[in-house]
């Protein structure tokens, strides 16, 4: 584990936003682009819907900004959000509440090669999914994000087994969001449990399980034994720790802290474009670490300093990908 945190981090958990502008392959839906937190995100960046394009460019223009200005992080995994599917394999848009498409993510990673890569989103039900899995991995992929609680599928199912086994050919690790979903309307919140993860483990894939198996709920953390026991069971385990500053996941923050062991299979994280709150930080910090923490704007270094004052010890994301090799991509 390094504890020398230097310029060298790559947060592995930021996500590519933005709205459909004809041409982009993405979409939203309208009961979420009225969603209280939607609206919150739009006005804390100061992104019109009503000007798709100019607000798309905003967003990735602030980004790259915060994202150059950070002290400790240089490059940051780009997410894109696949959409839920039928049970033919085909997208089924009434049930899918946001989608960014993987040729947007992966174009936009092109284009800045020095700051981002890209981190695609796979929904293992489309019937293209393995296809998909090798079309990605060619145009320079570097993992493949899911979130099956809005996606609707569960990691369980054996019938993504290939899918799976077509991760550990391209070596693309399988993240995955772990806990109750609050941003986006999840159908079955039980496919967020980091149980469900086991299949895709036993076939030899390397995931992630996004905000450290963190239930969301605040009042306590009920998967905290399984993610003790994967990280026991699979060397191939990881955990990020993108959002756990946020005040419905801190508990677990606060639990980690205590158990250094775990902190090898900690990948740094932000969960951009969400804030990072110094909350956990109060009276567990000595008063000039607490100063830094009340100055610090860049939300990379927040999450960096919190973390190093709480002495939550971690990794970045670069020591496990390869490195990209991109095929022409059109």
């Amino acid at each position: 584990m390094t504890n020398q945190i230097n310029k060298s981090l790559i947060d592995c958990h930021v996500h590519l936003a933005a709205l459909p502008d004809g041409d982009n392959g993405c979409y939203i839906s309208s009961k979420t682009l009225r969603s209280p937190l939607f609206r919150f995100l739009l006005w804390k960046h100061g992104l019109s819907p009503e000007k798709p394009r100019e607000a798309n460019q905003k967003y990735l223009a602030d980004l790259l900004t915060e994202l150059r200005a950070s002290r400790h992080v240089h490059k940051a995994v780009l997410l894109g959000m696949d959409g839920a599917y039928d049970q033919n394999g085909r997208l089924n848009q009434a049930d899918t509440d946001f989608l960014i498409g993987n040729d947007y993510v992966l174009k936009t990673a092109q284009a800045y090669p020095h700051e981002l890569l890209a981190g695609v989103s796979i929904n293992p039900q489309r019937r293209d999914a393995v296809d998909e899995v090798h079309r990605c991995a060619d145009a320079g992929a570097v993992l493949v994000k899911v979130l099956a609680n809005a996606q609707q599928f569960d990691p369980a199912n054996k019938t993504y087994i290939p899918f799976y086994r077509a991760l550990v050919e391209r070596k693309l690790p399988f993240l995955s969001h772990v806990g109750y979903e609050f941003s986006l309307i999840g159908k079955d919140q039980s496919v967020g449990e980091p149980d469900r993860l086991r299949l895709a483990l036993d076939e030899g894939a390397t995931v992630i399980a996004a905000h450290a198996c963190s239930y969301g709920l605040i009042l306590y953390e009920k998967f905290l034994p399984t993610l003790h026991d994967l990280v026991r069971r699979y060397p191939h385990f990881y955990a990020d720790i993108s959002a756990l500053t946020l005040p419905n996941r801190l508990r677990m923050l606060l639990h980690l802290r205590k158990y250094p062991k775990v902190h090898e299979r900690l990948l740094f994280g932000t969960d951009y474009p969400l804030p990072v709150f110094h909350l956990a930080a109060w009276g567990r910090v000595g008063m000039g670490t607490l100063r830094t923490l009340l100055t610090t704007g860049n939300r990379f270094d927040r999450q960096v300093e919190v973390c190093r004052g709480l002495r939550l010890g971690f990794r970045s994301i670069g020591d496990l990908i390869s490195p990209v090799s991109v095929q022409s991509f059109r």
